[in-house]
């Protein structure tokens, strides 16, 4: 990464970013994170029937085989369903993932947040210092993503091992293309955080490599000018003296060199002060 210029970590980040943002996005209003089923062995050629399948999202769960095929059920936060459509053991799985449910959202808000900043700080590189934030905010986004998919993982096989087993049913489940999605997410979030904290390192160093150092100048030694305060480029940065210049030094050291009485008059005094 340190062979990058600016220009591709711009661009790295912004395409990170925004495919991240997309991810999740997708992932949180699609229906696609686990897939269940449940039926029964038959004893005589040791075939399964399948009693119930769904697949479950945050917010909904879609039954695709057996008698609620087709049918689709808000998930409940805040009130207890009204009716029962699958097995207690698989009630407690779907009630159990809805502590992740937040995290998901909070990492939704914050990776948009960083997009818009990162946007930002491309347009307008000077403000260096927007790069470094729009970093924070997508590493925060990625943190807050993994959280809340390690609380989902670990709520489904607490209920996984606790659940009886039984020689005449069987359960299966697993993870759909919507978990694969926000997984996903959370790396792009994470790159795009590290490239823009980086591209602010770097932007800084340019910064600092072109800023004039403060032992250059120098004050100026005037005594009586109301700018006494501003600073001079040093000799070393002054161009060659003009003829005019040469000439009004000889005619002060002519001047000066004069008897006090020819020097100034006391009825034509002239001051030569610049004040």
């Amino acid at each position: 990464m340190s062979h990058c210029s600016s220009r591709a970590l711009t661009l790295l980040s912004s395409v990170f970013g925004a495919c991240g943002l997309l991810l999740v996005g997708i992932a949180v209003s699609t229906d696609y994170w686990l897939y269940m089923e449940e039926g029964i062995v038959l004893p005589q050629n040791q075939t399964t029937e399948v009693k119930m399948a769904l697949h479950a999202g945050l917010w909904r769960v879609c039954f695709f085989a057996g008698r609620e095929k087709g049918r689709c059920v808000a998930s409940e936060y805040f009130l207890e369903p009204e009716i029962n459509l699958v097995t207690e053991n698989t009630e407690n799985i779907l009630k159990t993932v809805r502590t992740a449910t937040p995290f998901p959202m909070v990492s939704l808000f914050l990776v948009f947040t960083a997009f818009v900043i990162s946007n930002i700080g491309h347009i307008r590189p000077q403000r260096t210092i927007l790069a470094f934030v729009s970093g924070i905010f997508f590493i925060l986004s990625g943190l807050s993503l993994v959280v809340g998919l390690v609380l989902y993982i670990s709520s489904i096989n607490d209920e996984v091992m606790n659940r009886p087993s039984s020689s005449e049913q069987y359960f299966h489940y697993r993870y759909g293309w919507s978990f694969a999605f926000a997984a996903s997410s959370f790396l792009l979030k994470e790159g795009a955080g590290v490239m823009s904290v980086y591209l602010f390192t770097k932007r800084y160093a340019e910064e600092e490599m072109y800023r004039p150092h403060p032992a250059f100048y120098r004050p100026r030694l005037s005594d009586c000018s109301d700018y006494s305060g501003q600073f001079l480029q040093p000799e070393a940065w002054r161009r060659g003296r003009s003829p005019s210049d040469i000439s009004s030094d000889v005619s002060i050291q002519m001047t000066q060199n004069y008897p006090p009485a020819i020097k100034y008059p006391d009825h034509l005094h002239i001051s030569t002060s610049p004040c």
